[in-house]
């Protein structure tokens, strides 16, 4: 079946307004909550932590962490402590990040390609217990090991636009996460990369695939999303507004082609983010 989710913007809301979305997307029955550490508004894991601890129920979801930022082995000590904490509630997502500001805080590398095909696996080896040694162009470690993994390793996703991104990702993560704006026909494309990587590597089953849909709801909803998203126009099932109905439709062809959790992203101008994740529910329920 597929999941809707709904996103908190680092762009339109500060961490100030964070504890009243968490709260209104718990009341409201919200699956997922997805947020993002974008340079430089918040931190995921603090603000992950923060919701789980305010919630009993809300998943959260990082889409993305950009993976320079931190080495792997902080990264699996996060992601580890925040999974016993809170079992099966984080939904962890990594990517290259945007360069410009990995070079603005001396991380950007030569090769982000080889620092995901490093990262990925020593992450989840470690988050599986395992002692990882491996001696890599960017990744080192030597004899490490968690003293506290988690009892069950998190799935662990990974976002690209490229095609060797998407077909990295199909070989390494449990989930991949595509960016907004794309067109139907642009987003199975990509999906068809991540399927081939998965293949290539042998793996039984490909990785879950997110998608961002920009999303307005009710009275001036389609407005608002063209304002959003500007040059890039809305055709062709790059955004979706209106009732939930009309949302729910657009969300179908997203599941038609391989989607298997949609995240609807708030158009700019979001009057009311706890009657969005309402609105969102209905789209779940319609579905």
């Amino acid at each position: 079946m597929t999941r809707i989710g709904a996103v908190f913007s680092p762009y339109q809301y500060s961490p100030d307004d964070f504890k009243v979305a968490v709260h209104a997307a718990e009341a409201a029955g919200l699956g997922q909550l997805w947020i993002w550490e974008d340079c430089f508004r918040e931190s995921a894991y603090a603000s992950a932590s923060a919701a789980l601890a305010w919630t009993e129920n809300l998943r959260i979801g990082i889409g993305i962490a950009p993976l320079p930022l931190r080495n792997v082995a902080v990264t699996a000590m996060e992601v580890a402590t925040i999974e016993r904490l809170f079992p099966g509630r984080l939904i962890p997502g990594f990517g290259h990040g945007v360069l410009e500001w990995m070079g603005q805080v001396g991380a950007r590398v030569a090769s982000p390609l080889t620092l995901m095909r490093e990262h990925l696996p020593a992450l989840r080896a470690l988050l599986a217990g395992e002692e990882v040694t491996v001696n890599g162009r960017y990744v080192t470690l030597d004899r490490v090991q968690l003293d506290w993994p988690p009892a069950v390793a998190p799935a662990i996703y990974s976002a690209g636009e490229g095609p060797k991104t998407l077909a990295l990702s199909g070989a390494h993560a449990d989930g991949t996460i595509l960016t907004g704006g794309y067109a139907l026909t642009e987003l199975k494309g990509q999906i068809a990369h991540v399927h081939g990587g998965a293949k290539d590597a042998g793996r039984e089953r490909p990785p879950r695939i997110v998608a961002y849909l920009t999303t307005a709801f009710g009275s001036g909803a389609e407005a608002r999303v063209r304002a959003d998203l500007g040059e890039r126009g809305i055709d062709n099932d790059r955004a979706a507004w209106g009732e939930p109905a009309d949302v729910a439709a657009v969300a179908r062809r997203f599941a038609d082609i391989g989607v298997d959790d949609v995240v609807l992203v708030p158009a700019a101008g979001e009057p009311d983010l706890g009657e969005f994740y309402r609105a969102a529910v209905e789209v779940q329920r319609l579905l």
